[in-house]
Formats: C-alpha cells, structure tokens, sequence
C-alpha cells in the first residue's frame, strides 16, 4: 500500500526553530514513548537547508540514544520530507504500530 508520511495518525506536532528546539523535542518524545501508542510525531524545521540537517541529526540520533537509555525498543520509522514552503518534515513512529495501522 503506497501513502505518504502525511497520513499518518499523529499525536504531536513540534514546530522547531533551532537545535536547542530539537533537544527538548527529543526529550519529550523519549518521555512519551513511541511503543503502544496509534501515532506518531512531527517535526517541522525551517526550510534552510544546513539548519534542518542538523535539526535532523539530532531529532534522529536523540530519539535513538533517548530509548536506549531507557531500555526501550529503537524500532522506530521515521521519513523527512517537504511539507510547504517554509517547512521540511520528519514524521516517527514505532514500527509495530505502523504494521497494525496496515501501512
């Protein structure tokens, strides 16, 4: 079945305009967890290109080093992509849950 990130059931949106924005992002998301819930997260960063990177990076990483340290399952998807004109996108969620959705 073909879909886009964008239909994916999300719980939470964070609009980040730096790095700072990312890490408390992360913290947050490790906070709520990833397992057991129907959705995901999305992270909205600014469309300059060497910013969203490495707000990228750090969304990516953070969440992985985050369950890790929490001894939760990594098994975590996620896609960036263009989400208007200001903004690239990354949505996350767990990978069981994504299966139990039928994407």
């Amino acid at each position: 079945m073909e879909f886009h990130p964008k239909d994916l059931p999300i719980s939470k949106v964070y609009d980040l305009k730096n790095e700072n924005d990312a890490m408390k992002a992360v913290e947050d998301m490790v906070n709520l967890g990833f397992r057991d819930k129907k959705e995901g997260f999305k992270v909205l960063m600014p469309k300059e290109t060497k910013l969203a990177k490495r707000i990228g990076y750090t969304i990516t990483t953070g969440v992985t080093k985050g369950l890790r340290q929490k001894n939760e399952t990594r098994d975590v998807k996620y896609w960036t992509y263009h989400h208007d004109d200001q903004h690239f996108a990354i949505v996350l969620i767990d990978n069981s849950v994504l299966t139990e959705l039928g994407f």
